[in-house]
């Protein structure tokens, strides 16, 4: 399948390295390729310059947000929340017409510090956003409610723990559901909680997964849906 990933910080570069591995053919979307291959110093979490990953994944390409959007059979938000409006706008409606559009993002309000604020909540998300701004395209939200480690992992926490999905298009969240369980993400496991609204919820849980970051220490946990 033929993958756009946009977004070239620590998710996109996760979620573009496995399913590479899994046999897709995966490019990464930047808004400026010359740009970001400049760059020269680690970002805000420490993560090395994007010049200095690709050539340890030769297989993933980096092309414009344009050219990811033409790419992509599916596409892949994995943008910061607070710009991913503008990348989507930059990979063309056009190209994301008729698509799954996978969004991983989440609007996080960093002006005063850690634990983030999101800028968008309670009585939308970014979510809904994005599929106002693209109602051609098929926006399903999944995997925002872990770090990227996990997303492209599930086996690093032991035991039973689950991912969401949310969207309006059921083929749409059937893809993702593949695409999951390709991951290693067991059927059991994928809670559909319905249409994209729910990606109010998921999005809201930034603020928990923070907290409990903060004290445990290590981002390596997740939700677990335990029921009678």
């Amino acid at each position: 399948m033929r993958i756009a990933v946009l977004g070239t910080g620590m998710v996109g570069r996760a979620i573009a390295h496995r399913l590479s591995t899994l046999g897709h053919d995966v490019v990464i979307g930047t808004r400026d390729v010359e740009q970001t291959m400049a760059r020269t110093e680690p970002d805000w979490l420490g993560n090395v310059p994007f010049a200095q990953w690709q050539p340890e994944h030769p297989t993933v390409r980096l092309v414009s947000f344009a050219d990811a959007g033409a790419h992509g059979d599916v596409v892949v938000n994995a943008t910061h929340g607070t710009v991913s409006l503008a990348a989507l706008e930059a990979a063309g409606a056009a190209n994301l017409a008729g698509k799954v559009l996978l969004d991983v993002a989440l609007s996080l309000d960093l002006s005063e510090g850690m634990p983030p604020l999101l800028a968008v909540a309670n009585t939308d998300s970014l979510g809904e956003q994005i599929q106002r701004a693209h109602p051609r395209a098929r926006v399903v939200k999944s995997l925002n409610t872990m770090l990227a480690d996990v997303m492209v992992d599930p086996a690093r926490i032991p035991g039973h723990h689950n991912v969401f999905v949310a969207g309006d298009d059921d083929d749409a969240k059937a893809t993702v559901r593949s695409l999951l369980s390709e991951i290693g993400w067991p059927d059991e496991a994928i809670v559909d909680l319905g249409g994209i609204r729910a990606a109010r919820g998921t999005e809201m849980y930034a603020r928990l997964l923070f907290e409990v970051s903060d004290a445990l220490g290590t981002y390596d946990f997740n939700l677990a849906i335990v029921r009678k």
